[in-house]
């Protein structure tokens, strides 16, 4: 449950935010079952849905000898399921510890991929090269202050008739107490522009805990995510809402294939996710 609010300084979110994650590496190591992808054909539940999601707008319905920059790509398990799909890979984090957890999945997977340590709003500096898809998914854009300068780093990546695709988690879905008895809003559901500050020991996946609880994320409705992307330059393609969720945000969840969701009589009362097609239809200035 959030702490309140804070107009803290992004350098000093960051840290915080940098600490907690360096610190979840180990447990997700665990928890995120790594050893499933020494199967050579087992791909992650989250890049399956992707892409399904994804086909019909890449070229032959596939990522296969395509080059894809996965923002915020954390100990590589979704990287490497689109290397296994056939792409070339890059993978981009701000986790020193998570990119070498990565890597050494990747070489133990013997799949080859490029890991670029920044924060995802310097990647267009810090990344050789354009892509003919930018990846994110899931959980991703909520730790970050500036949208605009998130979708410009996109729209930076992208080759001229680039495609982007991100699934995340939906701005309602996180505007909910998720400790309530039934569906109650409790949080922002639009940006402030001051962070929202949580104190949680716990991570979304496994029992472990964390030694910097402390975090920092931002509300951000879905017409700032759209308008951010549609500022850039990007053509928006597809939007679609989802009533299943990767992780088990409320303890009210309930397990289904590939995810969680609300108790069946509640299912269709909130989206849990969206997800944005788009793609870059001219080339743009460097951001």
């Amino acid at each position: 449950m959030s702490e309140g609010h804070s107009d803290i300084d992004w350098d000093s979110a960051r840290a915080s935010n940098l600490a907690n994650w360096e610190d979840r590496v180990p447990l997700h190591e665990e928890a995120y079952g790594t050893g499933a992808l020494d199967d050579p054909d087992h791909l992650t539940s989250v890049v399956r849905t992707d892409l399904a999601a994804l086909a019909p707008f890449l070229p032959d319905g596939t990522v296969s000898g395509l080059d894809v920059c996965h923002l915020q790509c954390h100990i590589g398990t979704d990287t490497l399921s689109l290397a296994r799909a056939g792409a070339r890979v890059t993978g981009v984090d701000f986790s020193p510890a998570a990119l070498a957890s990565a890597a050494n999945l990747a070489a133990r997977l013997g799949l080859d991929a490029t890991w670029v340590e920044t924060d995802v709003l310097d990647a267009r500096a810090a990344v050789v090269g354009s892509f003919d898809l930018v990846y994110t998914s899931i959980g991703t854009i909520t730790w970050l202050p500036d949208l605009d300068r998130w979708a410009a780093q996109v729209a930076g990546l992208l080759r001229a008739g680039g495609t982007f695709y991100i699934r995340d988690g939906h701005p309602i879905l996180y505007a909910l107490d998720e400790n309530a008895e039934g569906l109650q809003l409790r949080y922002p559901y639009f940006g402030t522009g001051e962070a929202l500050i949580w104190d949680d020991e716990s991570t979304y996946a496994g029992d472990g805990k964390v030694a910097h609880p402390r975090t920092y994320e931002w509300a951000q409705p879905l017409s700032e995510i759209i308008n951010s992307l549609i500022g850039a330059g990007l053509q928006i393609l597809r939007l679609e809402e989802g009533k299943t969720l990767p992780w088990k945000v409320s303890p009210r969840m309930m397990e289904v294939p590939d995810g969680f969701a609300w108790p069946e009589a509640e299912r269709d009362l909130v989206p849990c996710t969206y997800t944005i097609v788009a793609r870059k239809t001219g080339e743009l200035p460097t951001p």
